[in-house]
């Protein structure tokens, strides 16, 4: 992942409402939630989801399908492995890390 895709992804996310949304889209899994269970779920006015699903898609963290007359919102699990991947990449400076990676961290140094 490039750093300016990163910087999208991150900036998506780093708000209460499009965080949830995007948690909650990751903890149903690639069946997805329309627009209408996604707003009845986190109690989000609906005219504030449709702004906060554009900046989740427009950052390629979630997709969009149509399901007869739903839009059906998912999780891009790709994005967000790479996501995670940019992040940690370079972890502990190479070395292995435990599940305390701070320690692990400050060991290896």
């Amino acid at each position: 992942m490039e750093t300016k895709s990163a910087i999208t992804a991150l900036a998506a996310l780093a708000q209460e409402s499009r965080l949830a949304i995007f948690r909650l889209l990751v903890a149903v899994g690639p069946e997805g939630l329309a627009a209408s269970k996604i707003a009845e779920q986190l109690e989000v006015p609906s005219s504030s989801l449709s702004f906060h699903l554009k900046e989740l898609s427009h950052a390629g963290l979630i997709m969009a399908r149509q399901d007869g007359r739903f839009i059906i919102y998912s999780a891009n699990f790709a994005v967000m492995n790479e996501l995670l991947g940019f992040l940690t990449e370079s972890c502990c400076g190479g070395n292995p890390c435990s599940t305390n990676s701070t320690l692990a961290c400050d060991a290896a140094n």
